[in-house]
């Protein structure tokens, strides 16, 4: 039923993959971890005691604390190869939960799948395989899989696990195939008709969003806690509806997102990966609203960067708003190199899947710059790099074509010639033709410094001169 790169393994590959995965400290990839933890799931329904028996050797304990994914297999694992107990019910998984931070909704997800995952394998009622295996590297599920698993799963007369099943369901979106959706009417699962009712209506409901700035006047950013005001501009959305199907841990998700509201958390570094993408992978805007705090952070206060997660949103099945392209103009400033080498790239590909809003992208530049979120230097030389790459020519260009005009007005003057320099390689680049008139007028001042230089490349690039 899993196929491609989420097919189940052998036992003896599998224990060499379980072995690779724990015994680094680092994320180990949306990929090698979802085909671990359905192999882990579909060998113990098929023998036990052979997956044991192969897994047993592999040590799980930990000199460093390692990723939340690399912990998360090795309480798998255990779970597997332990001991049954009959008289835990894994209906009864987190079941004394508590939510504590509306930042972490999609985390609340995966956690109840992988709760009740290891609740099954503890109490000895696996399942052949998870419907919420991945059919591509995004986390998607294609919705006629979704389909064709439960069919296997009402032959071999399983129940769904409602974590496991509502993963899968915010896994699929997209148009679906009416066929799809009258082959889940055909199901006799009690869950079928729910299932046959979520893929008619695309999957999950789009919410509707607002975009705010933090209140108060800007102040210089510094390493204190609180001392950032009124410098960042971040995203909320309304409630959606439909959350009563979903376990309880899904509930926040549902919920109205406030961006502003405080949390316990100081910083979240475990959830800002490819991992919290893939758990919505037609939402994307979801993910990046609710961990753009933290995306910020790496650009105004130096905090941890999130590379992996730039890249997924840019490479999700969903639209890209006003959150993605906030988290990409925060990256492109980013005081860790590899959050900007994650943005430039992030940049292309949404250039190259025709998801970007140059002019979006533009105005949130030119605001956050003007804020004193933004440092033009770190800015520049990552547009530099972006006009190296493929499609990264055009995609500056787009970008810069609206926000030139602010940033020479914003910014001091020193910076203005690097950045002209790099507006000048992108339009000659990509062919784009116009005309700035802040361009042009200081391209008609007389002298021959670097700024009134560089106004004149871009000025004729823009001409075709």
């Amino acid at each position: 039923m899993i196929k491609g790169e989420f097919a189940v393994p052998s036992s003896g590959a599998l224990a060499d993959e379980v072995a690779a995965v724990l015994a680094g400290r680092h994320d180990p990839g949306v990929v090698p971890f979802e085909r671990v933890l359905n192999a882990v799931v579909s060998h113990s329904f098929r023998d036990r005691e052979a997956l044991a028996a192969a897994l047993g050797p592999v040590p799980r304990e930990f000199k460093v604390k390692p990723h939340a994914q690399v912990r998360c297999t090795a309480g798998i694992v255990g779970a597997a190869v332990g001991p049954v107990r009959a008289e835990e019910s894994w209906e009864n998984a987190g079941a004394g939960w508590l939510e504590l931070c509306q930042h972490v909704a999609l985390d609340y997800v995966a956690g109840a799948r992988t709760g009740e995952v290891a609740a099954r394998l503890r109490s000895g009622d696996p399942v052949p395989f998870l419907l919420s295996v991945p059919s591509g590297p995004t986390g998607a599920v294609e919705p006629y899989e979704l389909v064709e698993r439960l069919a296997e799963y009402e032959r071999l007369g399983i129940r769904p696990g409602p974590a496991d099943l509502g993963q899968a369901l915010l896994r699929c979106g997209g148009r679906v195939d009416p066929e799809v959706v009258r082959a889940a009417e055909r199901l006799e699962l009690a869950e079928g008709p729910r299932v046959a009712a979520w893929l008619r209506q695309g999957g999950l409901p789009m919410p509707t969003w607002w975009r705010e700035r933090e209140a108060g006047q800007a102040e210089r950013p510094g390493r204190r806690r609180g001392a950032r005001i009124g410098r960042r501009i971040l995203v909320g959305h309304e409630a959606v509806e439909g959350r009563g199907a979903f376990p309880r841990q899904f509930w926040s998700l549902f919920r109205t997102f406030e961006p502003h509201l405080s949390c316990p958390h100081w910083s979240l570094p475990d959830y800002r990966d490819a991992h919290t993408v893939a758990t919505l992978p037609w939402h994307p805007e979801i993910a990046a609203a609710r961990l753009l705090t933290g995306v910020a952070s790496a650009a105004d206060q130096d905090g941890c960067g999130s590379p992996a997660f730039l890249e997924a949103l840019a490479s999700a099945d969903g639209p890209a708003g006003p959150a993605v392209h906030l988290a990409v103009a925060y990256g492109l400033a980013s005081v860790p190199e590899r959050d900007r080498e994650a943005a430039v790239r992030a940049l292309a590909v949404l250039a190259s899947r025709g998801r970007l809003d140059g002019e979006l992208l533009g105005r949130e530049l030119t605001e956050l710059v003007g804020l004193g979120t933004l440092r033009v230097p770190l800015l520049t030389e990552s547009l530099r790099a972006a006009v190296a790459v493929p499609e990264g020519a055009g995609a500056v260009w787009a970008v810069l074509a609206t926000a030139l005009p602010g940033l020479l007005a914003r910014t001091r003057p020193q910076v203005h010639g690097a950045l002209l320099a790099v507006a000048a390689d992108s339009a000659r680049l990509s062919g784009a033709r116009g005309e700035l008139p802040e361009v042009t007028a200081l391209a008609q001042r007389p002298g021959s410094s670097q700024l009134l230089m560089q106004a004149r490349r871009l000025r004729d690039a823009l001409t075709g001169a």
